[in-house]
């Protein structure tokens, strides 16, 4: 793992309003070489008991988190599940050792935005965070959906009462067809053939449904029996 040390130009700027940042991670060397190397843009709040760190997670207070899959006697994915389970919208990046697909998988599916592998570039860790936590244009193209705003091309959605809702590109490209045809009832195949890959299967379609209802509301996309889906009215 490279880019472990500050030169001057990484030094902290006095003043600025940094985003709050959760660090979730046990290794007594990585764990403060990262805060420290990450404090040149975030107020960096390191963590490495598990426990501590789910509480921590539950609270609301930080604007991006920084998880480790592997903790003594916990999982990341675990944290990164519940946090999802109770809201918590802010963005998440996954540390893991375990760089197979299926591993990969698991994280997003609890509900992760990123994944990196280990060992990795500090410089890329930096910029994967710039990405997630960067000021989206309000002024960019928006979709409405019941009292709820739909932003496509940043793929999120802002809720009245939960902020901003980060979805995975999928997720944002299922939302953008139904958004955008509000009065139509698509079919799992015309879902399927739009937005997911030829060689997937229709109960992909059901899958993403499911996410984006997790994420959201379960009125955000209406079944119609025997049809398919529709836009739902939040």
């Amino acid at each position: 793992m490279t880019g472990g040390t500050l030169s001057d130009h990484d030094a902290p700027e006095s003043g600025a309003i940094r985003p709050y940042l959760l660090l979730i991670e046990d290794d007594p060397k990585l764990g403060p070489l990262t805060a420290k190397v990450l404090s040149t843009s975030f107020e960096v709040e390191l963590v490495a008991d598990p426990d501590k760190g789910l509480a921590r997670a539950l609270s609301g207070d930080h604007d991006v988190m920084v998880i480790d899959r592997r903790l003594p006697h916990g999982d990341g994915v675990s944290i990164v599940q519940q946090a999802r389970e109770h809201r918590i919208v802010s963005p998440i990046l996954m540390l893991t050792a375990l760089g197979t697909t299926a591993d990969k998988v698991d994280g997003l599916d609890a509900g992760a935005n990123d994944y990196l592998v280990k060992p990795f570039e500090f410089d890329e860790l930096k910029a994967r965070l710039r990405a997630l936590t960067r000021t989206f244009d309000p002024q960019g193209k928006s979709l409405p959906i019941g009292d709820w705003t739909f932003y496509p091309d940043d793929d999120f959605v802002h809720s009245p009462y939960l902020g901003r809702v980060l979805l995975t590109p999928r997720e944002s490209s299922l939302l953008r067809l139904l958004a955008e045809h509000p009065e139509r009832t698509f079919s799992r195949e015309q879902i399927l053939r739009t937005v997911f890959n030829s060689d997937d299967q229709p109960g992909t379609v059901d899958t993403y449904v499911h996410y984006l209802r997790r994420k959201t509301e379960r009125d955000i996309i209406l079944t119609v029996r025997h049809k398919g889906y529709r836009l739902g009215q939040l």
